[in-house]
């Protein structure tokens, strides 16, 4: 037996709810049509109060009670057991007792993946391949993610952050975010979890949940059918991580741990200019008084320190010869560079080099 507690108003009442191991429709549970990616919402009433799936057809419905959707779609559809999304408890309907069989516990594990420290410890270590019930074999980690309606740039986005393996074991155990009021933090923790669990039903994630969180969260910025520039995504999603993240201002999160980093920058001053700034109090953050400014020449060097967390660099032209099947790109090479490889590897002459422009001029003495 089970006691549990509704609150009526002010009145508390005691149900005694009938605990069994020995329900006869453990075997209509039809795992291949179970996917808990999408938002927990009834398909009846659209509340997200109190809500069932049956674990016959799948679909979600609200309450237990003898008025509820899911109590009358136990009797029209004849499927009686029900597994409430909250708390995972399994019951059966009409008939209203808890089913306690551990044949359950591998749905509960996937409509709430579980990992301890120990099991963060060995995901790189121990890699290994993962069947799904259609018998598809996937890679946890390396699950795909569907691609609901012009979402590209969202997934592309969260397959290069789960391989940042700090940011992952973070994410992998609730516990660390627990303090987080922020449902775009649990929604991202819960979609980490579920790609690199091992015991999914299916080959893929559905990234749903937590589009919708992104789309309240940035107020329609980013939303599903439009599409948007992927760099822009990332840049928001780490900043709005962070902010949500940190129990205050001065505090860092994992974001920046991961992310962060410090440029230098060497400016180049007149010094009477610098004087002049000085003098106004006109100095910036870490200026040269800071990081010891150095003066030659009527010249201040004046360096500064400015944190990023995203970084553009100019990538190299694309090389123009391709081989004879005109697939593999043939990489260039300066001839120069050759030369000086060659004049390096005789050891018997004492070379001098000046580069001076992107030419790659040589100078021997």
């Amino acid at each position: 037996m089970c006691l549990i507690n509704v609150f009526l108003g002010f009145d508390i009442a005691y149900l005694v709810v009938e605990l069994r191991r020995d329900c006869p429709y453990l075997d209509t549970v039809n795992r291949q049509v179970l996917d808990f990616d999408f938002e927990k919402f009834c398909s009846v009433s659209l509340s997200n109060l109190n809500v069932y799936a049956c674990l016959v057809c799948g679909k979600y419905y609200q309450g237990r009670g003898q008025k509820s959707h899911a109590y009358t779609h136990s009797l029209e559809a004849g499927h009686h057991v029900y597994i409430n999304l909250r708390t995972e408890k399994v019951y059966c309907l009409p008939d209203g007792y808890e089913i306690n069989d551990p044949s359950l516990d591998g749905i509960r594990h996937v409509l709430n993946p579980r990992f301890n420290r120990e099991q963060v410890e060995e995901l790189d270590r121990n890699k290994q391949w993962s069947r799904a019930l259609d018998g598809s074999d996937y890679l946890p980690g390396m699950v795909g993610l569907n691609n609901i309606k012009e979402t590209d740039f969202v997934n592309v986005t969260i397959q290069s952050l789960m391989r940042v393996t700090p940011l992952r074991n973070f994410f992998l155990i609730p516990e660390n975010y627990r303090h987080s009021k922020s449902p775009l933090v649990h929604r991202f923790g819960e979609l980490t979890r579920k790609i690199w669990h091992a015991r999914n039903f299916k080959g893929q994630v559905s990234p749903h949940e937590f589009l919708q969180a992104v789309m309240k969260a940035s107020k329609k910025r980013f939303r599903i059918g439009v599409q948007s520039d992927p760099v822009e995504f990332m840049s928001w999603l780490l900043n709005t991580l962070h902010a949500d993240l940190r129990s205050s201002k001065r505090s860092s999160s994992i974001i920046h741990q991961c992310f962060q980093g410090e440029l230098e920058v060497v400016k180049e001053i007149h010094s009477r200019s610098f004087a002049e700034k000085r003098e106004n109090g006109d100095e910036q953050n870490n200026s040269s008084a800071a990081d010891g400014g150095t003066e030659q020449n009527n010249v201040v060097a004046e360096t500064s320190r400015m944190p990023f967390l995203m970084l553009g660099l100019d990538l190299p032209p694309p090389p123009l010869f391709k081989d004879v099947m005109e697939k593999n790109i043939i990489p260039q090479i300066c001839f120069l560079i050759l030369i000086l490889v060659l004049l390096v590897s005789l050891a018997n002459f004492n070379i001098y080099l000046f580069a001076v422009s992107s030419f790659c001029p040589i100078m021997i003495l």
